[in-house]
C-alpha cells in the first residue's frame, strides 16, 4: 500500500483517486477550494464534476495542501494545465527532495514553450517527475469502464513502479522512456479536437472528423520527431488513441468547445459555456510556435489559432485548408 495526494479535486483527480484507492492505496485529495472540500467529504461525490460516482469512505479530502503534500509515496498533480506552474511553485518548499511526482495534467506553456513535467521540474528540482497520459475520459474512469493508458519516465524502475500503483482489471497501463512524446501527443491532441468539434458545429460529416484526425496526427508526428520524440509514440495510446477519443467523445471539452465555435460561439462565449478548462484554448498558440521554431508545417494547428484568435471565420479556415496546395502523402522519392 502507497501513500498518495492528489493534488487537484477536478474530474480527472478525483477519478484517479477512486480507482487508487481501488488499488488498496492510501489516498487523500487535496483543493484549496474548502467549499469543494466540504462537499466532496459529506457527499463522497464530486456533484458538480463526476456526478453519479460515489467515492469509497476511506478516501480522504482536505484543503491542508502543507501537510498532505508531505510524508507522502506519490504525489498526482492534477491541476489544469494553466494551473501547474503556480502550484508546483507555491508549494515546493514542503515537498522532500526525491519526491515522486506523477504529472496528469496536458499542455504546453504559452511563454515557455515547457511541458508540464519540464515545468514541475523546474520549479521543483529534486523531484522525480513521470507523467501517465492516453485516452481516458474521467467520466468513464470513475465508472471504472476498460480503460488502456501509458506512464513515461526516464528511469524504467520508476515507469513500473506506476504502473503497478495504478494497473488493475479495468485500467491496463504500459510503459514508455518518451516524456516529449507522450506529452506532445497529449497537449495538442486538444488543439485538433476543437477543429474536429468546429467541423461538427459546422454540419461536416464523418468524412471531415477522419481527415482532421488523420492529417491531425501526421501534423504532431513530425512536429515531435523534430524535438526528439519517437514516432511510434504517436501511433500509441498517447498519440492517435487519445486523439480519436478527444476529437469524438461527447465528454471532450475541447471537442464542445469547438463545437459551439463552429455554431457561431466566439471563443470566450464557448470557453464560458463549457464551464471548464479548455486546455487546447491554451496549447494551440504554443503548438503554433513550436511549429514556427522547428521549421514543421502544421496547417491544421495554425487554421485553429486564425479561428481562436485572428476572427476568421471557421468555414473560410476548412476552405482554405481544403484547397491547399497538392501534396503526396508519402515521402515523393518512394516513387523511384
Amino acid at each position: 500500500m502507497a501513500k498518495i495526494s492528489i493534488i487537484g479535486a477536478g474530474s480527472w483527480g478525483t477519478a484517479l483517486g477512486l480507482l487508487l484507492c481501488d488499488n488498496g492505496h492510501e489516498v487523500t485529495v487535496c483543493s484549496e477550494n474548502k467549499e469543494e472540500v466540504r462537499m466532496l467529504a459529506e457527499n463522497h461525490e464530486h456533484q458538480t464534476k463526476l456526478p453519479g460516482v460515489l467515492l469509497p469512505e476511506q478516501m480522504k479530502f482536505t484543503s491542508d495542501m502543507e501537510a498532505a503534500l508531505s510524508g507522502r509515496d506519490v504525489l498526482v498533480m492534477a491541476k489544469a494545465s494553466p494551473y501547474v506552474r503556480s502550484t508546483a511553485k507555491k508549494y515546493a518548499e514542503v515537498i522532500p527532495d526525491g519526491q515522486l511526482i506523477v504529472n496528469v495534467a496536458k499542455g504546453v506553456e504559452e511563454n515557455t514553450l515547457m511541458t508540464m513535467s519540464q515545468i514541475i521540474e523546474t520549479e521543483i528540482p529534486t523531484a522525480n517527475v513521470a507523467v501517465l497520459s492516453g485516452p481516458s475520459h474521467a467520466e468513464e474512469v470513475g465508472r471504472r469502464l476498460p480503460t488502456t493508458i501509458v506512464v513515461g519516465a526516464q528511469k524504467k524502475e520508476t515507469a513500473l513502479y506506476v504502473q503497478n500503483l495504478f494497473m488493475n482489471p479495468v485500467f491496463r497501463v504500459y510503459t514508455s522512456p518518451d516524456i516529449t512524446g507522450i506529452e506532445l501527443g497529449g497537449s495538442l491532441k486538444n488543439v485538433i479536437a476543437l477543429a474536429a468539434g468546429i467541423a461538427d458545429g459546422l454540419g461536416y460529416g464523418d468524412n471531415t472528423k477522419a481527415a482532421l484526425i488523420t492529417r491531425g496526427i501526421a501534423e504532431i508526428t513530425r512536429l515531435g520527431i523534430a524535438m526528439g520524440a519517437h514516432a511510434e509514440t504517436f501511433y500509441g495510446l498517447s498519440g492517435i488513441g487519445d486523439l480519436i477519443v478527444t476529437c469524438a467523445s461527447v465528454h471532450s471539452r475541447n471537442r464542445k468547445a469547438g463545437y459551439l465555435i463552429g455554431k457561431g460561439y466566439t471563443m470566450e462565449q464557448a470557453m464560458k459555456e463549457v464551464r471548464m478548462i479548455v486546455e487546447g484554448v491554451y496549447s494551440a498558440k504554443a503548438g503554433l510556435t513550436l511549429s514556427e521554431k522547428y521549421g514543421i508545417e502544421t496547417p491544421i494547428i495554425k487554421a485553429v489559432n486564425e479561428v481562436l484568435f485572428q476572427e476568421k471565420k471557421p468555414k473560410d479556415a476548412v476552405d482554405e485548408l481544403m484547397q491547399r496546395m497538392k501534396k503526396d502523402e508519402l515521402a515523393p522519392d518512394l516513387w523511384g
